[in-house]
């Protein structure tokens, strides 16, 4: 996945609680760990922000086709309705 990330973005510390186990044998695959969350971190936001996308697009979608039907058809209440 490519990320839109910021790659001249001020990067700065920050405090994480992770296995102790799993940090070790990243650690002897890869010499920056720092590097490796990063990217995995905007590998996750890229992907929910497509899955949010993807939502509104469906929400959009839905909500023109139900208009066009209630367009052609009338509303089911307009039977029922005592205004």
């Amino acid at each position: 996945m490519k990320s839109m990330q910021n790659s001249l973005a001020r990067k700065r510390p920050v405090n994480l609680t992770i296995n102790e186990d799993l940090v070790t044998q990243v650690k002897s695959m890869t010499g920056n760990l720092s590097g490796v969350v990063e990217q995995l971190l905007a590998d996750y936001v890229l992907k929910q922000n497509n899955a949010r996308q993807e939502k509104l697009h469906l929400a959009a979608a839905t909500t023109a086709a139900w208009n066009a039907f209630n367009e052609n058809s009338g509303s089911f209440a307009d039977e029922h309705s005592t205004l």
